[in-house]
């Protein structure tokens, strides 16, 4: 398969930007060259032969290349911007995602507990389109136990209410949301998110050095204690 005839930049991210196709069809290209696009999207495949809501997705025949379904609807983060959706709605959601993705079977663990992990689920990678919400950016899945992935969502929320900007408000709105319920997440989950974070070369210095704050945000929301394991 040649590769597909690009258009207009539609939107960039910290590491990719995606292109329009056609009125069906996006590519997301990485910039970087450090994914891999087909086996991004063999995990998009198995999660959504189960159910599980992501963009339908096509060979793009590039390791750094993805085509994808084009969506249409405002990001999560975005409605809350704008006010269609609140905040502390939107952390729910964001749990009940986390919660439904992992009901879908490993593909390749023979570890029964083990669960796929998205490993970056937050508002920004949530489409709200017309028929429900749809999770996107699929790059740094990895499979284990899901209380990791509730802790990268937590900590990604809680670096983001930890800052001084406008969106550190309704980002504490969408944490305390998203742990509002039950849920598999553990202090040896957190402090592994907290290393991840801390180790992620998009990280800027400031989003690395509210990572402390960001624990304490976490484990106060928790009712745990900085010594609880």
């Amino acid at each position: 398969m040649g590769s597909p005839v690009l258009g207009r930049l539609l939107g960039s991210g910290r590491s990719a930007d995606v292109y329009e196709i056609d009125e069906a069809w996006v590519l997301r290209r990485d910039r970087e060259g450090w994914g891999d696009a087909a086996a991004e999207g063999e995990v998009m495949e198995h999660v959504r032969a189960h159910g599980y809501p992501v963009p339908a997705v096509r060979p793009a025949g590039s390791r750094t290349d993805l085509v994808l379904e084009r969506l249409t609807g405002p990001t999560m983060l975005q409605a809350c911007l704008t006010g269609e959706l609140g905040p502390a709605e939107a952390g729910s959601m964001v749990a009940g995602l986390l919660r439904a993705l992992h009901e879908v079977p490993a593909r390749r663990s023979a570890d029964p507990a083990d669960r796929v992990l998205h490993l970056d689920l937050h508002p920004d990678n949530v489409i709200l389109t017309p028929g429900g919400p749809r999770v996107i950016d699929w790059s740094n899945t990895e499979e284990g136990g899901p209380g990791l992935d509730w802790a990268m969502s937590a900590v990604i929320l809680a670096q983001v209410a930890s800052g001084d900007d406008r969106l550190a408000a309704p980002a504490h709105e969408m944490l305390t949301g998203l742990l509002a319920g039950p849920s598999p997440l553990t202090a040896p989950d957190l402090a592994e998110a907290l290393r991840r974070r801390a180790a992620n070369p998009t990280m800027s210095a400031g989003e690395v050095a509210a990572l402390g704050t960001a624990e304490t945000r976490v484990r106060g929301l928790l009712g745990w204690d900085r010594a609880s394991s």
